[in-house]
């Protein structure tokens, strides 16, 4: 099981607290823009880097819009890791991006 946020929420959050975030946007679309701090980790190959996360933390995951964030949290949950989906993904980011 995994939460989802709001991106307002999400937000408000990424200014008062240092949180893990997994972007899980393929390579050249993480490459064009991503939030500074976002740990790339496309969905077409998260099978295979899924053991590069810690299973104690929290990670909160984005795509482009939600999609494949939703996917990517189903999958992490069912293996036993902490992740919630950030709703809105990048397209509804107002901060700055890299």
């Amino acid at each position: 099981m995994y939460q989802s946020i709001t991106m307002p929420e999400f937000e408000q959050l990424w200014k008062k607290t240092p949180v893990k975030l997994v972007d899980v946007r393929e390579d050249d679309e993480f490459a064009h823009a991503h939030v500074d701090g976002a740990i790339s980790m496309p969905l077409s190959g998260l099978e295979d880097t899924a053991d590069q996360l810690d299973k104690d933390e929290n990670y909160y995951v984005m795509c482009l819009s939600g999609a494949r964030s939703t996917a990517a949290c189903q999958y992490l949950a069912s293996k036993g890791y902490k992740v919630t989906n950030v709703m809105g993904g990048i397209s509804a980011w107002r901060g700055e991006v890299v």
